[in-house]
């Protein structure tokens, strides 16, 4: 889960809204009076999937710590068009200046989560794991995995630091396939997992010779997958990716893949439509 008060999140936050406020908010500042106080209910114009409440609210706080989130839902929660959110109070300077901010967070985040929903559902009720990618916004990468967990994915490795995958250049690089882990098994901790790309048969069985822990299979046809799951026996845990989308989905996780990465969660999601509605005294 996300912790909203962390230097990081605090520091993707306030970025934000200094790209938007700069050294102000003109027309707010001008119009509404320093101690006014205001209400806005926060309304889906469409049926959604809830991501990034917390941060929603947290943008509020670091304008003004006062500022209360009165919530209706939770992240992960299916919320219908129409239904509040829930509801912001307290300053009304704040409310208004942070508002654009905390919605292009909040509306992003959930068309993510959506979007990932959806991807879910069509896999069906198989085991398969649906998992997204680094194709992701550069700064934002922690929020949008996030984001996936919500919508009912899992992540792959955060960043280069936190997990092997030998990809098709670094083989490239190496020589082999059979260098390349050959390599990295004798520099990087026993208990770290090695993963390989492949884009054929050939290429997979190599790399079960030489013992790695998983295999991306690279743009394979369903017929290769079908094929990999045999080969692989159950010795490595298996990765389709390239190119999968919600009309293939289904059948990729009838092959036998443990996981199915899907680079559009992250990068092809639309926002979805959310608005902020001052409630008039």
């Amino acid at each position: 889960m996300i912790a909203p008060n962390s230097p990081l999140i605090d520091k993707i936050i306030d970025n934000a809204l200094a790209e938007d406020l700069g050294p102000g908010d003109l027309t707010t500042e001008t119009l509404i009076d320093q101690s006014a106080k205001g209400k806005a209910r926060l309304v889906p114009r469409e049926e959604m999937v809830l991501a990034g409440i917390e941060i929603f609210g947290r943008v509020f706080s670091r304008l003004d710590p006062d500022i209360a989130l009165e919530r209706n839902f939770r992240d992960g929660d299916v919320v219908p068009a129409g239904r509040d959110i829930g509801v912001v109070e307290g300053s009304l300077r704040a409310i208004l200046s942070a508002e654009r901010t905390a919605l292009n967070f909040l509306q992003h985040l959930s068309g993510i989560a959506t979007l990932t929903k959806r991807y879910v559902e069509k896999a069906g009720p198989s085991q398969v794991r649906v998992i997204d990618t680094r194709k992701t916004t550069p700064g934002l990468r922690i929020l949008e995995k996030y984001a996936v967990r919500a919508g009912g994915g899992h992540n792959h490795r955060l960043g280069l630091f936190d997990g092997v995958l030998i990809k098709d250049n670094h083989i490239a690089a190496a020589g082999s396939i059979s260098k390349a882990v050959e390599k990295i098994r004798a520099n990087v901790p026993h208990t770290v997992k090695i993963q390989v790309e492949v884009d054929d048969l050939r290429g997979l069985e190599e790399a079960m010779r030489v013992g790695v822990d998983a295999v991306l299979l690279d743009n394979m046809s369903i017929d290769e997958m079908k094929e990999a799951v045999s080969v692989a026996g159950g010795r490595a845990l298996l990765e389709a990716s390239g190119g999968i989308t919600l009309e293939t989905i289904g059948e990729v996780a009838q092959t036998g893949v443990d996981l199915i990465s899907v680079g559009a969660l992250t990068h092809s999601a639309r926002s979805v439509d959310i608005s902020l509605e001052i409630i008039e005294k």
